[in-house]
């Protein structure tokens, strides 16, 4: 089993002298963007903690019956976050709930672990829940918190823990592990430029085809929208904001694609040498340089970014904010 943490390997280095020189922390924020590897790291320090192969370095093995348990999902020890299924935010009696539980003593192993899945959507009152257990925290219990960045994180909260600030992966090393499992050169090269340095989205398009199949669809909307009228744009508000409310993640997912598409859209109007992710609709968005201004690219980009960064993070009205968004967006 081993760390199988591509790209990451200071973060791998610094938790495996943590290990060997008994420095756990009690907590870690570990931070970057979706699909970065944010939860593979944390899945595989879970099992390290918790091996029980003799050899050290040898941790994780991936063949004790710890390394199995929790490669299944069936851990004792190993806790996980369930977001609200309407807004996707953690809610403070589930934060409760999982303090409590974490407190307990280990049913079969050296640590508790609990695992806290985009920690950045709980509201600030969620967030106080942690903080008993980071003030006072029991001898066996080790938080792991996930969150895209700093911003909605309470300062309480990420000063009482251990940052690791996961970054892109270059394109050149994401590249390399594409052909290391057994992409083609010239479609490790795409995914690699498509990934923008999220190297878990590389691995993940590559295993499974819907995922390009599902970027394709949304750029396409994409499309829809800057050619449409206001009538046209308001109904895809609407359909967002309905798809929203099943899964809000799904509106983020396709606000990144958008914003990378909007990136490479500004560069190619202002002739930047920088070449754009989205290698494979360069003749599309040429097509749109030679209809917009640079300002209104960057408008677009500016919008989308507000939207995603910003208004999602808040009790705002979706719909509205969406209707807004897309009437910033220039007509083609």
């Amino acid at each position: 089993m081993g760390w199988n943490v591509e790209g990451h390997d200071w973060a791998v280095n610094f938790l495996r002298a943590s290990l060997r020189h008994g420095r756990v922390r009690h907590a870690y924020l570990i931070t970057g963007s979706h699909n970065i590897g944010k939860s593979t790291l944390a899945h595989a320090f879970a099992a390290a903690l918790n091996c029980t192969h003799e050899d050290e370095a040898r941790r994780p093995c991936g063949e004790c019956s710890s390394c199995k348990r929790l490669r299944s999902g069936n851990h004792p020890d190993v806790l996980y976050t369930v977001q609200d299924e309407r807004s996707g935010a953690l809610r403070i009696d589930t934060l409760r709930a999982l303090m409590r539980d974490l407190a307990l003593k280990p049913f079969s192993s050296r640590y508790r672990v609990a695992i806290l899945h985009d920690f950045d959507h709980a509201q600030p009152r969620a967030q106080d829940a942690l903080l008993k257990t980071l003030e006072e925290p029991a001898s066996h219990a080790v938080l792991l918190v996930l969150a895209q960045g700093l911003e909605n994180v309470l300062p309480t909260i990420r000063s009482r823990c251990q940052w690791l600030p996961l970054r892109p992966v270059p394109t050149e090393q994401v590249r390399l592990a594409l052909v290391g499992r057994g992409a083609s050169p010239e479609q490790a090269t795409l995914l690699a430029r498509l990934s923008s340095g999220r190297i878990g989205w590389a691995i993940a398009a590559l295993e499974n085809p819907v995922v390009l199949e599902e970027r394709d669809h949304i750029l396409n909307m994409l499309g829809e929208a800057v050619r449409g009228c206001r009538a046209v744009r308001f109904g895809i508000a609407d359909t967002l904001k309905r798809e929203a409310e099943k899964d809000r993640d799904a509106l983020r997912y396709l606000l990144e694609i958008w914003q990378t598409f909007w990136r490479d859209v500004l560069l190619l109007a202002q002739h930047s040498p920088v070449k754009p992710c989205n290698t494979d609709r360069v003749v599309e968005m040429q097509q749109w340089v030679q209809r917009i201004q640079p300002r209104d690219a960057q408008r677009a980009l500016l919008a989308t970014r507000r939207l995603l960064y910003t208004t999602l993070a808040t009790n705002a009205n979706v719909l509205l904010a969406l209707e807004t968004m897309l009437l910033d967006y220039p007509y083609v």
